[in-house]
């Protein structure tokens, strides 16, 4: 914390294992300061303060003030972050392609029963099913961010305002103006994240592309490390190094597709493979069926979720300055000068992962939310996450088999 912060906590005899916590987290940063009274010994403090219960900490910094509740480390490591953050940032989520809605409660927006449903291998054809990310929303504003769904087709969208833009499972292509415009937002700077769902033509490959990003058509199947009994669902322990998968615990991916790299990498762009699938898995082409089709096929490890950025400093210089001086182009008669600024994506190839289905299991949710605060650059908030009332646990679909 770089920032001064008072913390006034009110408390009963009851709660001395908190106000250790306190204690503690004062005396280990010097711009914390904790206040302690007990609202029946001081009912004027409390009052003053309009306090009723005990177990209420008061936070402020610079003229900003929060109540925090929670008694748990995470709960006041939360509230210090949230209360220095002098400004609050704004996560917009695409809507209008048959999107997760972010203000969703339920788990799935739809009748179960006859009609079927299946996030991985299924044996008939079923609508896209509208699953809600409320709880994806809930960590993301107690977190300080603000949540918003925008359309890219209303003329008073304005992604400027957006400090990351959110693209998750969208179920009908976008059109052409639509890419364009998450395009110019990415190439002005800004940072975006894309879940994209296995069988689905989403009309983003031109704008991945340019990441050197490209999609497998089918899905992954990965029979030696699935969650539970769906062999549709790769289960993963253990990650590639990086921000995003930092302490990160098991997560799984109900129907993923691979990510593949472009034929010719694209100057100045890195990518990083964070979360990858066994070296028993394979694509299948067909998702009624858990086979390996010779000739189309993919065999594993194969990536599922990565991280790419682009930065216009580790092109090739002295390339670009050769062929200047001699005049040359690139083969579609553009300079190679370019005004694209730097950038970063993370793309999955699942979204299910992060619905409210299955948000709160295990470190699915650690991964979104990790993936957020890193293309946010707030890569200070990673691994610290907000309390929910759905403790990350195995629910009862079974058990993984890693």
């Amino acid at each position: 914390v770089s920032k001064p912060v008072n913390i006034t906590f009110f408390h009963d005899r009851g709660m001395r294992e908190t106000v250790e916590l306190y204690e503690q987290i004062a005396s280990q940063n010097e711009k914390i300061t904790v206040q302690f009274f007990d609202p029946m010994l001081n009912p004027s403090q409390a009052k003053m303060r309009g306090v009723e219960f005990a177990g209420t900490a008061l936070m402020e910094s610079e003229g900003r003030k929060l109540t925090v509740n929670g008694p748990t480390e995470t709960d006041i490591a939360n509230g210090i972050l949230r209360v220095t953050q002098g400004k609050q940032q704004l996560a917009c989520f695409v809507e209008g392609h048959g999107e997760p809605d972010p203000f969703s409660l339920e788990s799935h927006d739809h009748t179960e029963g006859n009609s079927g449903h299946s996030h991985g291998l299924e044996q008939k054809l079923v609508t896209h099913e509208n699953h809600g990310m409320a709880k994806a929303r809930g960590t993301l504003e107690a977190m300080n961010y603000v949540v918003e769904k925008i359309a890219l087709t209303s003329k008073q969208t304005d992604l400027e305002r957006c400090s990351l833009l959110i693209v998750v499972g969208p179920n009908l292509p976008y059109l052409q103006n639509e890419v364009k415009i998450i395009e110019k937002y990415l190439d002005a700077g800004h940072n975006g994240l894309f879940l994209l769902d296995p069988f689905t033509q989403v009309g983003l490959d031109s704008l991945l592309a340019k990441y050197g990003i490209m999609m497998d058509k089918g899905m992954i199947i990965d029979e030696s490390s699935h969650f539970w009994a769906d062999v549709s669902a790769p289960a993963v322990t253990d990650y590639n190094r990086h921000e995003v998968t930092t302490k990160l615990p098991l997560t799984f991916f109900p129907g993923v597709r691979a990510l593949l790299p472009t034929p010719t990498p694209v100057p100045g762009v890195r990518i990083r493979a964070l979360v990858n699938s066994s070296k028993k898995s394979f694509t299948t082409p067909d998702r009624t069926r858990a086979e390996f089709v010779q000739g189309i096929s993919k065999q594993g490890p194969l990536t599922m979720v990565l991280a790419a950025s682009f930065n216009p400093n580790t092109v090739d210089t002295a390339t670009i300055v050769m062929k200047e001086l001699r005049g040359e182009q690139t083969k579609d008669n553009k300079p190679l000068v370019t005004d694209r600024k730097p950038s970063r994506i993370i793309v999955a190839g699942d979204s299910d992962f992060a619905t409210n289905s299955f948000y709160h299991i295990l470190g699915n949710g650690a991964l979104f939310l990790n993936a957020v605060n890193y293309l946010a650059m707030r890569e200070n908030l990673i691994g610290v996450e907000p309390r929910t009332y759905d403790l990350p646990s195995v629910s009862k679909i079974g058990r993984a088999h890693v």
